[in-house]
């Protein structure tokens, strides 16, 4: 395998191992997926502030999101379908991330069940939750979620309808895979992942099958997916999670300093802002260029994470500087998790370590805590 030396190394080595339908599934935006490619093309609009004269002998990167430490302020974005990417994926990213140090969000619409990521590790991860028309199944989640101990509910915001990605059709996804001679001529030319898929016993969507009313099976479940997304939720909702969870409650998918007033009037405890990697609203801002918006709005009232686009150690910087507490990781996750399995994120997380050391050290700072604005310009 090629030496990998950054996320885009990642990138090529998964896009030779996964199928195509699966990295398309992962690596693409809505539409003209022009938000998709705002979200890494705007980091690049703010130049890092370069300092000399300065002892960076002793680098402190750890920092605390959500109420646990993170040896690194990054924290696993909530991605469907790990177990796809590569077999058990959501326990080899959980075990990566317990490894590291740094919190793991499960999706709810995982291969891999909250027990069964609950069962292969010993650090809490986060859960979360796509609020479906089911709200007793929603409850029911946020209950399973607690006693498996994870320690923060993620609701996410923008999905009250989804927004279209043309290769997804075009492939038969997200769940109805559509048997085309090119899926089938591609799915053949992949026989490490297609052994690794056959050989594990998590093949289904774990959180949903067995759970949901009336979904025993994979067809079940098609039915109930195409039915479940759900435009009617609103505020008053969060209102009954919050209720219903006693740890931090995380709002993902705030991209408006008005939805951000309300949710921290809400007394939320975290909001993470994101545009959902360009998935959904094409056309919408890139989620580093709205950021300090929402830092100014309520920075003093909730925790805010950044998500999307994130590509390096230098955009985890970036993101800091602009207010963030943290950063999610979406795609690379994905790219490292499909290229390389767990030892695959394992390495992410040093090479982000690396480069957030670097790029610190020469911008003359030695506390995470202590970068802000004035540490980058617009180009």
């Amino acid at each position: 395998m090629t030496t990998i030396t950054c996320v885009e190394d990642f990138r090529q080595a998964y896009k030779r191992r996964v199928p195509k339908m699966f990295c398309d599934y992962a690596d693409a935006g809505s539409y003209s997926e022009s938000t998709y490619r705002a979200n890494e093309a705007d980091f690049g609009n703010l130049l890092i502030r370069q300092r000399v004269g300065i002892d960076i002998s002793d680098v402190r990167m750890d920092t605390t999101l959500f109420g646990q430490k993170a040896k690194l302020p990054v924290c696993f974005a909530p991605v469907g379908m790990l177990g796809i990417q590569h077999a058990a994926g959501e326990i080899k990213v959980a075990r990566a991330a317990e490894a590291y140090g740094v919190p793991f969000t499960l999706s709810t619409m995982s291969i891999c069940s909250i027990e069964d990521v609950a069962g292969a590790t010993k650090a809490p991860f986060w859960f979360q939750l796509y609020v479906v028309k089911d709200r007793a199944f929603n409850l029911d989640l946020i209950r399973r979620a607690k006693a498996a101990g994870c320690s923060a509910l993620v609701v996410t915001m923008d999905l009250p309808m989804l927004g279209q990605r043309h290769k997804d059709i075009k492939n038969g996804l997200p769940i109805k895979i559509r048997p085309t001679l090119g899926n089938l001529v591609d799915l053949a030319t992949k026989p490490t992942w297609g052994l690794q898929m056959a050989r594990t016993p998590y093949k289904s969507f774990g959180n949903v099958i067995g759970h949901a009313k009336g979904v025993d099976n994979m067809h079940s479940l098609l039915t109930w997916a195409a039915e479940q997304v759900d435009p009617s939720l609103t505020w008053a909702d969060i209102e009954t999670f919050r209720k219903e969870w006693d740890g931090p409650l995380i709002l993902k998918g705030i991209m408006d300093v008005e939805d951000a007033q309300i949710a921290a009037d809400l007394g939320v405890d975290g909001i993470i802002v994101s545009n959902h990697g360009g998935r959904q609203q094409d056309g919408a801002s890139s989620s580093i260029a709205y950021l300090p918006k929402i830092v100014d709005a309520v920075g003093d009232r909730v925790q805010i994470v950044m998500d999307s686009g994130v590509r390096s150690g230098q955009d985890i910087f970036r993101a800091i500087a602009m207010g963030a507490s943290g950063t999610m990781l979406g795609r690379a996750m994905v790219y490292a998790l499909g290229a390389m399995g767990e030892n695959g994120v394992s390495t992410l997380l040093e090479i982000l370590e690396k480069e957030l050391r670097t790029t610190m050290g020469l911008a003359g700072k030695t506390d995470v805590a202590k970068v802000d604005a004035t540490d980058v310009f617009q180009a």
